[in-house]
């Protein structure tokens, strides 16, 4: 879906007419959020739980997160598996994603990214993925996203904050972005990563510093540096904030002749990657686009338009450059003994 304008109004502190006719709406949907939470009992799973989670709809820099974390636990020698929902896939699991058999639609897109660092369980129910994992081999469990999913215990939890857009207007969807309040949220976080450049994110940040919980630094950088084709460049992105990744290839010295955004998960038709295609064509563009958005096109017909898309694009893999990373990881790995000492 598409962020409402109203989520992030220009103004910031100000609450439009949208924002305010929904709040009743909103409260309810905190109320059902503090209910879940204070029913639900949480399993504790046998090996340590890492959850890196937002408080916002979509876009807080999650996943390279995740990937970063999960690249340094690998080197020092732990057996990560990744736990997540798989959102917008069809498989409920608990499964193992296999990359080579599965596409988004039965997974998501963000475990197929996952997938290339690590092994991946998809499990509407936390637990039982977490026992699957286990059953795997898992010698840790990293989740990307499951702060609100009280059903399994956390021995570490990140909270992740876009610092550009912050908490956008502080209501609770429909009428904003948040999925419950950053108070609430703080009270189970170990770490604050405010992610990207911006001080809209200064609140919460001085807040979490408020209750002694450490906040970090981070932005998106390329995994590796690619050697760009010299010439334009036609982008475009399904993603939680598509001109974060714009902004980027900018960044990185990259001509664009235009840019195309969809909304986050977006399913290409194909209608879409014609469409895509036809207009780098009449730019004479080379086309780029993030790895969710390939991880999309994977498995695609090969006679399909989405085939040829796939085939066209390039594609820019990001992982997060965390400011003194090594105090982070200090931390996680305190967490990880004390967890293994139970």
């Amino acid at each position: 879906m598409r962020e409402p304008r109203f989520w992030y109004p220009a103004k910031r502190g100000s609450v439009p007419l949208a924002a305010r006719l929904l709040s009743p709406l909103g409260s309810l949907y905190g109320l059902a959020g503090r209910l879940r939470l204070a029913r639900t009992k949480p399993e504790r799973a046998a090996i340590p739980v890492i959850c890196i989670g937002n408080v916002t709809v979509g876009g807080a820099g999650k996943t390279p997160l995740a990937l970063t974390i999960a690249e340094r636990l690998v080197a020092r020698g732990e057996k990560v598996h990744f736990l997540t929902r798989g959102y917008g896939g069809r498989e409920a699991g608990p499964i193992r994603v296999d990359p080579a058999h599965h596409g988004a639609e039965d997974v998501g897109d963000e475990p197929l990214l996952l997938a290339a660092v690590a092994p991946v369980w998809v499990a509407a129910n936390r637990p039982e993925g977490a026992a699957a994992a286990i059953r795997g081999g898992a010698g840790i469990i990293v989740m990307d996203d499951g702060l609100q999913n009280p059903s399994l215990t956390k021995d570490f939890s990140i909270l992740v904050v876009d610092a550009a857009s912050g908490l956008g207007n502080g209501r609770l969807m429909p009428a904003g972005p948040l999925r419950e309040k950053a108070d609430n949220a703080l009270t189970r976080t170990n770490a604050l990563i405010l992610t990207g450049r911006g001080h809209a994110g200064d609140g919460v940040a001085a807040r979490a510093r408020a209750r002694g919980i450490p906040v970090f630094n981070s932005i998106v950088r390329p995994a590796s540096l690619p050697a760009f084709d010299e010439g334009p460049h036609l982008a475009f992105a399904g993603i939680g904030k598509p001109e974060k990744f714009f902004r980027t290839l900018r960044e990185l010295g990259v001509e664009l002749a235009d840019t195309v955004s969809f909304p986050d998960h977006h399913v290409f038709r194909e209608k879409d990657a014609l469409g895509l295609l036809v207009k780098a064509r009449e730019l004479g563009a080379q086309l780029i686009t993030t790895e969710k958005d390939a991880a999309r096109l994977t498995h695609a017909p090969a006679a399909s338009a989405r085939a040829r898309l796939a085939a066209a694009a390039r594609v820019l893999p990001v992982r997060a450059l965390v400011g003194d990373i090594d105090a982070l990881m200090a931390q996680i790995m305190d967490a990880v003994v004390r967890a293994r000492r139970r």
